[in-house]
């Protein structure tokens, strides 16, 4: 379990959406810092958060970053992309390959950087932000990379638990962000979520499942395929 109140976080894609949202939860538990990155810094505006440049598929922009970020000791990794790489058979290959290189590779370089940081500040917590689609395969490339990002997680927990770290992961339907302005669903709200996934932080869960959607897909998982892909009973 990790204490929020005069803690300092690092939440990657900060700017906007969920990201945003995790900043103002953050310091409404009484954070003493929050670092909120973006590719641009500019487009940070919370008022006490830490503007930081980050691009999470560069490997030098992460080690700067991770550079000017040495007290901090709660991780979050919540920046990610969905590019509508639909169809494994007619999506650009390029365009796969930058869905895997931000959703999976990019917290990974992330949080390699960072690792060293939380462990000579006496350890913390790191959160993941995958999705319901890391359980199923309805969103082509992307839900591959947030299936390929929850057993990144799984593994990480095994290997930081001995090194006071510890981690948990986020699973999330649809967000009102402008990520899923265009799907017609219910969605839950970013502070709504930022609150059961700090609730999850301070609580040391492993998993935070934050809407139905995410909690009946997760019980599927035990049950026959078909029940998950209906198509398949056709």
């Amino acid at each position: 379990m990790t204490a929020i109140k005069n803690s300092v976080a690092l939440v990657t894609g900060g700017s906007r959406g969920l990201g945003r949202a995790l900043v103002e939860e953050l310091y409404a538990r009484g954070a003493a810092k929050v670092y909120a990155t973006a590719r641009d810094p500019r487009t940070v505006t919370h008022p006490d958060a830490v503007p930081l440049a980050l691009e999470v598929t560069d490997p030098a922009s992460v080690a700067e970053a991770a550079a000017q970020a040495q007290d901090v000791n709660i991780l979050i990794n919540n920046a990610g992309v969905s590019l509508g790489a639909h169809s494994f058979l007619d999506a650009e290959i390029d365009v796969v390959r930058r869905e895997f290189e931000t959703n999976f590779y990019g917290p990974l370089l992330v949080t390699r950087a960072f690792v060293p940081v939380l462990e000579r500040n006496g350890g913390g917590h790191l959160l993941n932000v995958h999705s319901v689609l890391s359980w199923i395969g309805l969103a082509g490339s992307y839900s591959a990379t947030k299936a390929a990002f929850w057993s990144q997680t799984n593994s990480l927990r095994l290997e930081l638990g001995s090194r006071g770290i510890g981690v948990t992961g986020l699973h999330v339907g649809y967000i009102d962000t402008d990520m899923a302005a265009a799907v017609d669903a219910p969605k839950s709200t970013p502070h709504d979520v930022a609150a059961l996934a700090l609730d999850g932080v301070e609580t040391g869960a492993y998993e935070v499942l934050a809407d139905d959607l995410t909690r009946n897909v997760k019980a599927g998982l035990s049950g026959e395929l078909a029940a998950l892909y209906p198509q398949l009973a056709g």
